[in-house]
């Protein structure tokens, strides 16, 4: 029988032979943290490799996701579909072992890390789903949701701000199946953190409210062991086991150097480390014996027909339940008269031509689609009553009652984002989450990785642009449409009206593979009118909102709150003879979706003389210009004033827009 350090030391062979294989990578954490995988993954991880998307399955996240070798080789050792040509073809294209873990290449990778912290915050995400589902949907007798989230982090991690954020929100919410190991090891690509990193790790989740277990040494599996059953064994309050380990442990000349963080040993002091541990075997070689040792897939099996008699108890006591946690948790399904509904909903937005801001009328989407959706589940970094994001259903999440389905996350746009990240990975949740748009800076990365993991988060973004007035240039959002429109993967909205903003809502609820950015105005906005086929239009992204007879000799371009001076616009250019064309474009992303024969029907290519309008920066709608086409658009910074003085000061006005057209002409 292999001894725990066999296990372990696998971990590592195959680690330091595919980093050097690959002729890149990181070897230094897998080899460091071994131990306390295998710790782990053996005596406490409840998961089945015949079916990585088992519901009830722990969560197991590497936040410190350049150590990837160690991840792969936990799943290619425990039964995943991961064969050893896949460690052969370690950071090569196409192969399913990417440089760093990416959600949708791997079996058994819950989530894409790489950008420190983010993987800590996404766990908190999951630790948060798993408590709400159990609360929503558990019974007496039936807990059909009983899992934990692990997550591997190491300095880096616990350096960047993000973790702070998360991991604050986490103790207040008392997320007592989250336990996080802290791999101590002092050392990061610069050398050796007490140059810059000098906290008292344990005393700052204390702080936290935390459960904290310091000083565990992370080479002793008896220490681990106990450690894991204490984390366990606290049910009010997430963990943090703090691990010291060496990093790159078994190399001679590397271990406990920055020198094994992040390049291949080389290959005489791989042969060297083979030889101080004991590992008798060539490159990529496992024993039979030591196979059998991490084998989990009956385990698994067994782990999960378990769950299947438990659930099937579950659904003879609570059938509607049942049904529910089917649709939402295990097929992931919208109830089947969502899209009537909410088409229904649009029609009538249409019909009553309600003059608001688009905030205003995002706040009747969710209404509306709150209703008829339980899985919908929102929340606001501290601008709850700014963004418009909490109906009459909403319930506050909090440490006592996780069952609502509304998150007061606090001043943590970041946080927000990356737990966002993590419960929409985790399943069972359309989850939506505000700030104004001007501090999407802050969650820049956390939008961007759920564009990356294709995770239909959406994002909800208020306080469009200058016109939100007073608050200056350092509330007014610029460059932040280009930004999101440039992203790929990403769904962008900035609606002109009700009918506009439900279409947004409706679309981006029915998103399965990719995120939506909806941006909102604080001005009041007048509604448009529209015919049936320009409602259904919407959808395309872009449509004719007001045409002429025959073919244009202008078409001006609009969003949002610019849509309205824009028809004056064509209004005065009209009564000077002039042909013109106006078309919203509410989402210019969807807009470049459709084919080339919608588009010249929108857009024809014989009509150069083109102008768009919007108070953002201009470049992202230069593609649709050509050469002779202008902007009326905002590429400075803005100022503070009232808004509408502020429209008229950058030109936002129909005349300066009519005059615009005429200089085409």
């Amino acid at each position: 029988m292999p001894t725990r350090n066999d296990l372990a030391n696998a971990i590592r062979a195959l680690s330091m032979d595919a980093v050097q294989k690959a002729g890149s990578g990181h070897p230094g954490a897998p080899m460091g943290m071994a131990d306390i995988a295998e710790v782990l993954w053996n005596d406490f991880m409840k998961h089945n490799p015949q079916n990585p998307e088992w519901a009830d399955r722990d969560r197991f996240i590497m936040s410190n996701g350049h150590g990837s070798m160690l991840v792969y080789s936990l799943l290619h050792l425990t039964g995943y579909d991961l064969p050893m040509e896949e460690l052969k073809n370690f950071r090569q294209l196409h192969s399913k072992t990417p440089g760093h873990p990416e959600l949708g290449y791997t079996p058994g990778v819950e989530t894409t890390t790489g950008p420190l912290g983010q993987g800590l915050a996404n766990g908190v995400g999951m630790a948060l789903a798993e408590k709400s589902l159990a609360a929503q949907f558990n019974r007496d007798g039936h807990d059909i949701v009983d899992h934990y989230t692990y997550v591997f982090a190491g300095d880096g991690c616990l350096m960047e701000g993000i973790s702070h954020e998360a991991s604050s929100l986490a103790g207040t919410l008392g997320l007592g199946k989250l336990i996080v190991f802290y791999d101590d090891n002092g050392i990061s690509i610069d050398g050796e953190v007490k140059g810059w990193f000098t906290d008292d790790t344990p005393k700052r989740f204390e702080a936290y409210g935390w459960h904290v277990v310091p000083g565990v040494d992370g080479h002793d599996s008896a220490a681990i062991k106990a450690a894991i059953e204490a984390g366990r064994a606290e049910t009010d309050k997430p963990t943090i086991i703090c691990c010291k380990t060496v990093i790159g442990f078994g190399s001679p000349n590397k271990a406990g150097s920055h020198s094994s963080h992040g390049a291949p040993l080389g290959d005489d002091e791989i042969a060297l480390t083979r030889e101080k541990l004991g590992w008798k075997h060539g490159a990529f070689e496992i024993p039979d014996e030591v196979y059998k040792g991490w084998d989990a897939k009956e385990k698994g099996k067994a782990a999960e027909s378990s769950w299947t008699e438990r659930f099937e108890a579950y659904k003879k006591a609570h059938p509607e339940l049942a049904a529910e946690f089917e649709r939402r948790v295990i097929k992931r399904e919208l109830p089947a008269d969502f899209a009537a509904k909410a088409n229904e909903f649009i029609k009538e937005c249409q019909a009553k031509k309600e003059d608001m801001p688009s905030r205003k009328a995002s706040l009747k989407s969710i209404e509306a689609f709150g209703k008829i959706l339980p899985e919908l589940m929102g929340g606001s970094a501290d601008l709850a009553g700014s963004n418009l994001t909490i109906w009459d259903g909403s319930k506050p999440i909090t440490k006592e009652d996780a069952s609502g389905n509304y998150v007061y996350y606090g001043v943590r746009e970041f946080g927000m984002s990356a737990m966002m990240n993590g419960i929409t990975a985790h399943g069972g949740f359309i989850h939506y989450g505000a700030t104004f748009l001007m501090f999407m800076d802050y969650a820049r990365n956390a939008v961007r990785m759920s564009a990356l993991m294709k995770l239909p988060n959406i994002f909800v973004y208020t306080h469009d642009s200058i016109g939100q007035g007073e608050d200056g240039p350092t509330h007014q959002p610029v460059e932040h449409m280009a930004t999101l429109r440039a992203t790929p993967n990403m769904d962008v909205w900035r609606p002109c009206d009700a009918a506009e903003t439900a279409t947004a809502w409706k679309l981006a609820v029915e998103n399965k593979d990719r995120p939506s950015a909806l941006v909102f105005s604080r001005q009041g906005l007048p509604a448009m009118e529209r015919t049936d086929e320009q409602v259904e239009a919407i959808a395309r992204g872009g449509y004719i909102l007001s045409d002429c007879d025959g073919e244009p000799e202008v078409i001006l371009m609009a969003t949002g709150s610019e849509v309205a001076p824009t028809l004056e616009a064509a209004n005065l250019l009209t009564e000077k003879g002039r042909k013109v064309r106006v078309v919203s474009m509410p989402s210019t992303t969807l807009f470049d979706m459709q084919g080339k024969e919608y588009q010249n029907e929108v857009l024809p290519r014989s009509v150069t003389a083109r102008v768009a309008v919007e108070a953002a920066h201009g470049d992202q709608w230069r593609k649709y210009l050509g050469l002779d086409g202008a902007t009326v658009t905002l590429d400075t910074f803005g100022e503070s004033g009232k808004g509408g003085d502020l429209m008229k000061h950058f030109g936002f006005t129909a005349e300066n827009i009519a005059k615009t057209a005429e200089s085409l002409l």
